[in-house]
């Protein structure tokens, strides 16, 4: 219903695609003969959210893709309660038949869109340990998935210790104001990204994040679970950097003003 759906093997690496035109259009890949092998830095980087906060109980992710981020997290938290966000029932079909997507009583998956999934959520009151902004095609980002509306009711979702992890751009012009729209909602914030700007940025938000010196030091927690990712969090945390208020010439995306894929 919403766009083509690709599966490629090469070799011993599966991924997912939503276009065949461009170079990196992959959504989610995995290593058929290591499975719990995280194929994307990006979705490495995304664990830096256990640096804040480290034993997350229930989780939100806002796109499936391939289910990478979900299973990763029922491997290393086998109790853990995962309601999973994704527009198109196919690509929940696609994820479970080639990428061994695993739902189960407490792994949930719902077909909607994440916006009204969340502002649905706020009204129930529910709360989140760990909610993670994944509707990222490389090309895009939803325009109302990025607006300090969107923001304000995903941060009302989260637990008085509970982490937005997003995934985003690392070099757009929407980049400043995505950072202003993150500060205007949540204050300072962190990143997470490659020194020459390659690839994704993953931004670290919530209501009363830790210091840099608590999240350094839950490394050494993290060494060992994570390598079963295939997950260096030494160097990881490495590119962590705080994000603080910047010049005021970049405007807030609001809902009324999101011109998201022209500044992409």
């Amino acid at each position: 219903m919403y766009r083509n759906i690709f599966v490629e093997d090469k070799q011993n690496i599966r991924c997912l695609k939503f276009s065949v035109k461009r170079k990196v259009s992959s959504q989610s890949c995995i290593d058929k003969d290591e499975p719990n092998r995280l194929v994307f830095d990006y979705t490495k980087f995304v664990f830096t959210g256990l640096l804040a906060n480290p034993n997350p109980e229930k989780v939100l992710i806002i796109g499936l893709g391939g289910g990478t981020l979900s299973n990763s997290l029922q491997l290393l938290f086998p109790d853990i309660k995962i309601d999973n966000v994704e527009i198109d029932p196919a690509v929940v079909t696609v994820a479970k038949e080639y990428f061994d997507f695993k739902e189960s009583e407490n792994i949930q998956t719902f077909n909607q869109d994440g916006r009204i999934f969340i502002k649905r959520a706020a009204l129930k009151k529910l709360q989140y340990d760990l909610i993670i902004l994944d509707a990222f095609n490389g090309e895009y980002i939803p325009e109302h998935l990025l607006t300090r509306e969107f923001l304000q009711e995903t941060k009302s979702l989260l637990s008085d210790h509970g982490v937005v992890v997003a995934n985003t751009f690392s070099s757009s012009l929407l980049f400043h104001h995505e950072t202003a729209t993150y500060h205007d909602v949540f204050g300072d914030f962190y990143t997470v990204s490659k020194s020459n700007n390659a690839g994704n940025r993953i931004i670290l938000a919530g209501k009363q994040l830790p210091d840099e010196g608590t999240l350094l030091n839950r490394v050494k927690d993290w060494q060992a679970p994570l390598a079963r990712l295939d997950v260096d969090i030494k160097y990881t945390a490495s590119l962590i950097k705080r994000q603080t208020k910047q010049d005021d010439s970049y405007r807030v995306l609001t809902d009324q003003y999101s011109p998201a894929n022209l500044l992409r």
